[in-house]
């Protein structure tokens, strides 16, 4: 899947794509046909650069109802010639979303769309999730005999089906399914999740990996060969040596760390991190000082995962590289400094955004420090973030941190995060949000009284509704 072409962040479908909250009170605010036309551009072409951590679906959701809007166009892209050709279940999994919330807004042409589409097209198993949220038990019956004839008669078909059964992700039409009194049906779904058992139980006695009574060595051994074969084992083989390795072994793990093959050299510097060995901070820079990228990248990995004052100490001098490993200390910084490190950890959020942009990945524990240390001059900073990123998640993150940093935020951004995409914004905004406001009011009221709003963003609303706001 290609990157979303994301618009500026001052226009309507780039505020839309983004998930902010501006974006639903400009499209309110917008000519309806303008507003629907950018609505649908985001649904029907996924905006977000990682759809399995990103929310948008609720969010969209919401605006159809508000903006009247019909299914038309996602009608048109669900069953288009498209949906035989490009299978990927990201091309049409934004848009089963939301129907799925529409559907439980109370949207018939919803969820009837959704009945068709588990009937009859290829993202079927997705459609099926959300109808078995919504949908009532006839509905789900009817769905029985299209879903299983995708599961041709035979020991190919049946292992399919099997396998279905087993990784359903809402099980509850296949617990329907295996009730119906057809041979073709309640017969075929029990014999299903019968193999299915049978199958989990088979891997579980017959696991992989480590062995009671494995030696250092051998746990070395299997991190090397998992790595040959494309599996990188650092921390599992880790955990082993936890387990396997006693003092007697050290020289060993030292060894395998400076000079050993990249699978052991990763599991001995995990391992050594873990334990907090006195040389493993020296084996580390030694690594990322090295020539081979992989073990550089074992390294720094297993420095993140340190958590001694000691790794504290080492990242005050490293946080000045230009490499991962002073990326690594920058963000050791932000989790775990103090506030001697505030100028450190801002100057590190402030050259990662001028060489990497508002959607670097380093950017979230960045501004997770700059909010934990309270850095008050960052808000500029995380303002220009908030503003930018295309990443929802990043967004909330600096909401939090402007709450900690910006006495502007109560008025400010507080109030548009009252209808952000993500539920951890809207409780964020929920709990400091300026009351005074009268669209601030009005929204408390309207998130405490819809079903479909996750219970921690009700509970702080409540916690914020007084006498004057009562629901």
């Amino acid at each position: 899947m290609f990157d979303p072409v994301i618009a500026p962040s001052g226009t309507l479908l780039g505020l839309l794509q983004r998930g902010r909250g501006d974006g639903t009170l400009h499209a309110l605010a917008a000519p309806r046909a303008e507003a629907l036309a950018a609505l649908n551009h985001c649904v029907l072409d996924d905006p977000r650069h990682d759809w399995q951590v990103e929310n948008r679906s609720l969010y969209y959701a919401r605006l159809y109802l508000d903006l009247h809007g019909g299914l038309d166009e996602i009608q048109a892209h669900l069953f288009g010639a498209e949906d035989h050709l490009d299978t990927d279940e990201s091309r049409t999994g934004l848009a089963l979303a939301v129907l799925g919330h529409l559907a439980s807004y109370g949207r018939q042409d919803a969820l009837l769309l959704l009945r068709r589409y588990a009937a009859a097209g290829t993202n079927w198993a997705w459609a099926l999730d959300e109808l078995a949220l919504r949908d009532d038990d006839a509905g789900l019956r009817a769905l029985a005999l299209p879903v299983l004839a995708r599961f041709p008669a035979g020991p190919d078909g049946d292992a399919d089906l099997a396998a279905t059964v087993r990784d359903a992700y809402e099980p509850r039409p296949w617990r329907l399914w295996a009730e119906d009194p057809r041979e073709a049906v309640g017969a075929r779904v029990r014999a299903a999740r019968e193999q299915g058992s049978f199958d989990r139980w088979q891997r579980q006695m017959s696991p992989a990996g480590p062995r009671p009574g494995w030696s250092v060595r051998a746990v070395l051994d299997w991190a090397q060969e998992g790595y040959e074969r494309g599996a990188v084992l650092d921390g599992p083989a880790a955990r082993c040596l936890a387990a396997v390795a006693g003092p007697e072994d050290r020289p060993e793990l030292l060894a395998a760390a400076r000079h050993g093959a990249r699978g052991a050299r990763g599991a001995a510097l995990h391992h050594l991190a873990a334990s907090q060995d006195p040389a493993v901070l020296d084996l580390v820079e030694a690594a990322a000082d090295g020539d081979s990228t992989d073990v550089a990248e074992a390294a720094v990995a297993a420095y993140r995962r340190m958590c001694g004052e000691d790794a504290v100490a080492r990242a005050r001098a490293w946080v000045r590289r230009t490499d991962a490993l002073g990326a690594a200390a920058a963000e050791v910084l932000a989790c775990r400094g103090t506030a001697q490190d505030a100028t450190l950890v801002l100057g590190a959020l402030r050259g990662t955004i001028r060489t990497a942009g508002p959607d670097a990945p380093e950017l979230a524990v960045l501004v997770d420090g700059a909010g934990r240390l309270g850095i008050a001059c960052a808000a500029p900073v995380l303002r220009h973030v908030y503003r930018e990123t295309a990443s929802s998640q990043l967004r909330g993150r600096t909401a939090r941190a402007l709450a900690a940093t910006d006495p502007t935020f109560a008025t400010g951004f507080a109030v548009e995060c009252l209808w952000d995409c993500e539920e951890t914004t809207r409780e964020v905004a929920a709990l400091h949000a300026e009351t005074g406001d009268v669209r601030v009011a009005e929204r408390l009221r309207r998130l405490a009284a819809d079903p479909a709003e996750e219970a921690e963003v009700q509970t702080a609303v409540r916690n914020r509704i007084g006498p004057d706001l009562q629901v």
